[in-house]
């Protein structure tokens, strides 16, 4: 007679099926949205572009935007400066995805499967953080759903960094809930190190260190440096970066002050005066995606409300950090895909869609969506 398995292989082959059972849950979505954003890419190149501008975009294809500076930064080092671009350039992209992917070769191949292997772990870490919460494994479902299939998810597909940065986001969050604090602080640096917004998930680690202190009976010195480790951990990361800058170029801040220049997000504002900047752009013939910001902010801000109403305080506090900095800079170009970085925003869409009709309708629009904006995207209308 065999003699049961110890309770620790038990727990294994448990993790195991839970860890297959996330990814399987997010590996239809994860390929739809690949079929969809490859399927524009491929009609749009087998056509004759006539513009210039767009034509470079289409011929850059999954290296379109700021993907094609992750790729060169991969390739040569912050030294890559592309024709017309100026000194530094390169500098408002952070190291994560460009490091991991010089370690894989540094060629196309390379970054293209650093960012679907991301997109595919950011899908099932959405999938196991939502049932972490208690919604349920259709909600579950339906969470990664949306959030591989929204309207600026395109970029997950694309040479970006939000795929890898989004997966470092979650799973730190993932961490965080559990209070696995020394994880979070390891996920933390590597967020920070990933995109500049990496440092606002120090936001919910202050959020959810607050609620363990309340909570705990006592805390030894232990627990307590591992809470502060948690919180500095996305601060150490932009630090790092920071600091490389200041001993490559004798500029600390040299990375952000690249990123607001004028030609970039541009200087800070209020939101009011950011929003009435571009919905009054389309008047001037600026980008059609100008006025498309204005909608968005709104509907962010209101799902906003709903992640601070449906799911603890820090998954609001998250998104609205977020929101204040991409609300408050005079170029709301590629607000949409900051909304989409700062998930519970498109985690507290998914609770809205309460029928089984309202979700057919939302993810067929946002299917359509997403081809549409990659299309515009690629033919210069539309800055991702």
């Amino acid at each position: 007679m065999l003699a049961p398995p110890a309770p620790a292989a038990r727990r294994g082959r448990q993790a195991w099926a839970s860890v297959r059972g996330d990814v399987v849950a997010a590996l239809p979505a994860w390929g739809v949205s690949r079929v969809l954003v490859v399927a524009a890419w491929a009609v749009l190149a087998s056509v004759h572009v006539h513009n210039p501008a767009a034509h470079q975009q289409v011929h850059q294809g999954l290296f379109a935007w700021d993907a094609g500076w992750y790729r060169g930064i991969a390739q040569h080092g912050y030294g890559f400066s592309p024709p017309g671009a100026g000194a530094h350039e390169a500098l408002r992209f952070f190291p994560l995805l460009p490091v991991v992917s010089w370690l894989l070769g540094g060629s196309s191949v390379a970054i293209v499967a650093v960012v679907w292997a991301a997109a595919l772990v950011l899908g099932a870490l959405v999938h196991r953080l939502v049932l972490i919460e208690g919604k349920g494994a259709h909600a579950a479902g339906l969470s990664v759903w949306c959030v591989l299939l929204f309207p600026s998810a395109f970029v997950l597909v694309l040479g970006y960094a939000e795929a890898l940065a989004m997966a470092l986001g979650v799973g730190m969050f993932i961490a965080l809930r559990r209070q696995r604090w020394w994880l979070a602080a390891g996920l933390g640096v590597l967020a920070g190190l990933s995109r500049p917004l990496g440092v606002l998930l120090a936001v919910p680690a202050v959020v959810e260190v607050a609620r363990a202190y309340r909570l705990a009976v006592r805390s030894d010195a232990r627990t307590r440096a591992a809470w502060g480790a948690a919180v500095a951990g996305p601060v150490a990361g932009l630090v790092a970066f920071l600091t490389w800058s200041w001993r490559r170029y004798g500029d600390f801040l040299l990375p952000l002050r690249v990123q607001t220049k004028a030609t970039h997000r541009g200087q800070v504002v209020d939101p009011f005066t950011a929003l009435w900047h571009e919905g009054s752009g389309i008047l001037r013939g600026h980008h059609v995606g100008s006025a498309l910001h204005v909608p968005w902010a709104l509907c962010f801000i209101a799902l906003a409300v709903v992640a601070f109403r449906r799911f603890p305080a820090s998954y609001g506090a998250y998104a609205a950090a977020v929101l204040v900095v991409a609300l408050t800079s005079k170029n709301l170009d590629s607000l949409e895909r900051y909304g989409l970085g700062a998930f519970p925003l498109v985690l507290a869409l998914a609770t809205l869609l309460r029928t089984t009709r309202l979700e057919r309708a939302w993810l067929a629009a946002s299917s359509a969506a997403l081809e549409g904006y990659a299309v515009l995207a690629l033919l210069n209308k539309y800055v991702p």
